[in-house]
């Protein structure tokens, strides 16, 4: 913990790292070839609608970022003085709160075309109907905007709050349970998305005096462009961001980017120098090679220890320089908690104390980084509020593999697969009820009915990943898990089916829908303004929309991470961190993830780039606005 530094939310992204496709001494002076560590999956649709993979969260970043609220270097919410003139809002009677904003004039798309309040607008109307549910979105603006639900099932013919109040003023009505909300200004942080690139021609935005609603939507009239619009990578994409996406690669996961002309810059008006940018996935095995004959020459967010120590070597030999910075994330074993042996809490604490967590970091963080205990990051004010409470307080579940079977013992794994008494080289079997079987493929029935449950876990990892391997090696085929009587079978697949299992996600195959992997292991990222609201819900349809992705269903722990979120007012840290050390606590005992590792990351680049600056809080695609090329 000493060398720690940082971590923040989930999203889900994951330490794996691919292949590049660029010939050696081809970059050009002034142009960025940026290594991602998780290869680009393609969905260019907005954060969290479907999928939430980082290189693809950064490259929305990238082409869309008109916004009337953003963040500045420090992670504070504040205007967007090039995007909007003014934000205010306004508390009503009945606990509801009004937002109203009002637009610059004169902004334009890539492609010239204007933008207007509209533009602003009809993606909180789109989140609110059933067609975004029907279209397997994960949004759920229905549940934030005053007459969403309503509209949501058909009871209305609008969304009584959105409106459309000009052609570049609008407002938006947020629901008195959402008010008092900690974050509450990030309910008009709303991108800029031309509605005809998105849903096509055929629908249109509409104010008839009681709110916003959009004539002709349905599943069948959006459905295709929608399609087309999230995964096009071509140079017909509309956008309005500092850089144009021009070309997606699917087969050699690469994008390339070129500076959007049409851009007016950030939140201080600030507009990239940098002509053009390209991403690659970086190979673990080669990229030290890679980076030195050329293939590319930007590695960001270097979280292997062992690659950091190797990127510090080839710094000195020159060519290179570099920033260091706390992570806004952390590594962690995730659980599937609602089938199989990893729905008791018991076997999620036991395979915790099968695993030395102190002598993993180590080995994987190479000094670089240590232990963290819970949901949280060192780099965070709420780790730095509480960072003594949180040592004093949480369960560091220490290597104690004698205390794991006597957890599992205790949760009645007592049994080999006969039903006898379980013995040293048997794999221990429980008996569950029905419900708790489910269809757990390795369940076995005994002739007189009982059903017993083996200690079988399926593990889903990602190839080329030094933490799957590291896994591998120190908990799946550990002595002592053996020794214990569980067995860990590793599955590799690329990332992407990582994902889809993880979310369960039918729109891209039937078998991703059947809970199969009851363990994963990938990492959290905690974006600026991050609360865990909706984490842990248990209502069936956001469970359905991909919320709650480890199928945990607590009652505390859910009404809890809301409470965070809903019951604070802005600027009210002492209540907040009092219910964000009571999430911890719970969270702690319940262990729905493993924490593996919380770490310092460095991003190396060329010496050439200057004026680069780097946070956990201020990612590559604010930072590159600021850069300038050396003379």
């Amino acid at each position: 913990m000493k060398k720690i530094l940082s971590l923040v939310l989930a999203v889900a992204m994951l330490l794996s790292v691919g292949v590049v496709a660029f010939a050696e001494d081809t970059i050009e002076k002034g142009t960025i070839v940026y290594g991602a560590s998780t290869e680009i999956g393609g969905d260019f649709a907005p954060s969290a609608w479907w999928t939430n993979n980082a290189t693809d969260n950064m490259i929305r970043k990238m082409i869309n970022d008109y916004s009337p609220i953003t963040t500045n270097q420090g992670g504070e919410y504040v205007l967007n003085e090039t995007v909007a003139e003014s934000v205010t809002g306004e508390m009503n009677p009945d606990g509801s709160k009004t937002f109203t904003v009002k637009i610059n004039e004169g902004l334009v798309y890539n492609n010239g075309e204007p933008i207007t309040a509209k533009d602003f607008v009809w993606a909180s109307v789109f989140s609110c109907s059933q067609t975004a549910t029907d279209l397997g979105t994960m949004l759920t603006g229905y549940q934030t905007y005053v007459g969403g639900q309503a509209y949501h099932d058909g009871e209305a013919a609008c969304v009584s709050g959105i409106r459309l109040i000009d052609d570049y003023t609008y407002s938006v009505t947020i629901v008195a349970d959402k008010i008092p909300y900690f974050f509450d200004i990030a309910y008009v942080a709303d991108l800029a998305l031309n509605m005809n690139y998105w849903l096509g021609d055929a629908v249109e935005l509409k104010d008839d005096g009681e709110g916003c609603y959009i004539e002709g939507l349905s599943k069948e009239a959006v459905e295709k462009q929608l399609e087309y619009a999230r995964f096009d990578g071509s140079e017909t994409r509309v956008s309005a961001g500092p850089y144009n996406l021009v070309n997606f690669d699917k087969g050699a996961l690469q994008a390339t980017f070129v500076k959007n002309e049409n851009y007016a810059g950030n939140f201080e008006g600030q507009i990239p120098e940098i002509e053009k940018i390209v991403i690659v996935k970086a190979e673990d095995a080669t990229w030290a090679d890679q980076i030195k004959t050329g293939a590319f020459n930007f590695y960001d967010q270097i979280i292997d220890g062992s690659q950091i120590n190797t990127a510090m070597d080839i710094i000195e030999e020159g060519g290179f320089d570099y920033v260091q910075f706390d992570r806004a994330g952390y590594g962690k074993i995730q659980f599937q908690c609602d089938f199989g042996p990893t729905q008791f809490k018991a076997v999620r604490q036991a395979i915790a104390m099968l695993l030395d967590r102190n002598e993993f970091a180590n080995t994987f963080c190479q000094g670089w980084g240590g232990v963290v205990n819970g949901p949280y990051g060192t780099g965070l004010w709420q780790y730095e509020e509480a960072e003594e409470w949180l040592d004093e307080t949480l369960n560091t579940y220490d290597y104690d593999p004698e205390g794991a079977v006597e957890l599992l013992i205790a949760d009645g794994w007592i049994y080999d697969e006969t039903g006898a008494e379980w013995t040293e080289g048997h794999i221990r079997h429980k008996k569950v009820e029905v419900s708790e079987a489910g269809s757990y493929a390795h369940n076995v029935t005994l002739d007189d009915g009982t059903i017993l449950m083996p200690l079988i876990i399926e593990w889903s990892s990602s190839e080329g990943n030094p933490v799957s391997e590291l896994l591998s090696v120190m908990l799946a085929q550990g002595e002592q898990t053996a020794a214990a009587g569980i067995k860990i079978n590793q599955n590799v697949m690329t990332f992407t089916e990582l994902i889809n299992y993880l979310y369960r996600d039918a729109s891209q195959g039937d078998k991703y829908a059947v809970p199969t992997y009851g363990m994963f292991n990938l990492a959290s990222a905690f974006p600026v303004g991050y609360t865990p609201a909706y984490e842990w819900t248990t209502d069936p349809d956001l469970v359905a929309a991909g919320w709650n992705t480890n199928f945990l269903f607590n009652n505390t722990l859910d009404t809890l991470s809301m409470d965070m979120t809903y019951d604070v007012e802005a600027g009210d840290n002492e209540l907040f961190m009092t219910y964000w050390k009571a999430y911890q606590m719970v969270w702690n005992e319940l262990l729905p993830d493993i924490p593996l590792y919380a770490n310092v990351l460095i991003t190396m680049y060329p010496d050439w780039l200057e004026g680069y600056e780097q946070t956990a809080l201020w990612d590559f695609n604010q930072a590159i606005l600021y850069c300038t090329v050396a003379e």
